[in-house]
């Protein structure tokens, strides 16, 4: 009999499927200062997460990707690491995209139609 494969992260989140930050895929994180002590008191999952994040700035999703923990682990884990002020939350909710460049990118693409 093989194991659950969603024991695992419902162990690594406490059974919770939000963080206390809602954390968008484009939301950038970046580290703070990295403590070798409190890395190694982390979970495999969370550790990759923390090590990485103090390595390079990027988003939720390239941070999942990377490390390969589901999105939704990530986002709690993410939120987690914050909450402690382990690392930093650089563009919360914020889109990356510049509004008006999109708008002109649509009206072009209307144009071409």
């Amino acid at each position: 009999m093989s194991a659950n494969p969603w024991v695992r992260p419902y162990v690594l989140t406490g059974g919770r499927t939000r963080g206390r930050r809602h954390l968008l895929v484009h939301t950038l994180v970046s580290g703070g200062g990295y403590d070798a002590a409190f890395a190694e008191r982390l979970l495999p999952e969370a550790r990759a997460l923390y090590e990485r994040v103090h390595a390079v700035a990027e988003s939720v999703a390239e941070l999942s990707a990377h490390c390969g923990v589901p999105l939704g682990v990530t986002r709690v884990l993410l939120a987690d690491l914050a909450a402690g002020d382990r690392i930093e939350i650089l563009a919360e909710g914020a889109s990356p995209y510049d509004p008006h460049v999109l708008e002109r990118v649509i009206d072009g693409l209307r144009e071409l139609a």
